[in-house]
């Protein structure tokens, strides 16, 4: 994998174990659970892409990812006084996750000489399917499924990253581009409160026959 695509796995890697700490630490969970929880959520999409791929999951021949997330969680411990009370920390750490990642799987995708739109799912479970887990782990409802723009975000900058390749664009900036349109898709959704249409059905309560 070319050094540049692997220091964004890295930095995706950390920015995503912070997330998932941040939140066990929200929920009181001890260290050792906080950083299985982060470590869930930095590997976690990278290994079912890599699974999927039929290659061996990244972290197995590179410890440095374990390194990473126990990095984030001392990071958390000495400053998760400030990191636990700024209300954006979270979103800030998993947005940039989220796009590094994306742009990691896609880049990995490509490299095995998958089509392009394999290579957009594959981003997107890369980016978003650590969240799922990290989200299952701390028992909240995964953010994916909720009404805010989060996996739609990795389709859209998959889609950014398979067009300027398309084009023949240079590899750096092309990733720098995919990066910048998910983290801004993201940004932007949240902003503006911009979000999918509910599918409305009938609740527990309705489906429950009267007596």
């Amino acid at each position: 994998m070319p050094a540049f695509v692997q220091i964004l796995e890295f930095i995706g890697t950390f920015a995503f174990a912070i997330s998932g700490i941040r939140l066990a630490s929200a929920k009181r969970f001890d260290w050792f659970g906080a950083y299985v929880v982060g470590v869930a959520t930095a590997i976690g999409g990278g290994t079912i892409r890599d699974l999927l791929l039929d290659v061996t999951p990244f972290w197995m021949t590179n410890p440095i990812y374990l390194i990473c997330s126990a990095l984030a969680l001392f990071w958390v411990i000495l400053f998760g006084k400030n990191l636990i009370h700024l209300h954006n920390t979270f979103f800030i750490f998993d947005s940039i996750g989220l796009a590094l990642f994306t742009v990691v799987g896609v880049e990995k995708t490509l490299a095995l000489d998958y089509p392009v739109w394999v290579a957009v799912i594959m981003g997107t479970i890369t980016g978003a399917a650590g969240g799922v887990i990290r989200d299952i782990f701390i028992n909240e409802i995964p953010l994916i499924f909720r009404k805010e723009i989060y996996a739609i975000a990795c389709v859209v900058g998959g889609m950014v990253y398979g067009l300027c390749h398309w084009v023949g664009m240079d590899t750096i900036l092309t990733q720098i581009i995919s990066g910048a349109g998910v983290f801004m898709a993201r940004t932007l959704a949240v902003k503006y409160k911009i979000c999918l249409p509910i599918l409305k059905g009938e609740s527990a309560e309705e489906q429950t026959p009267e007596k």
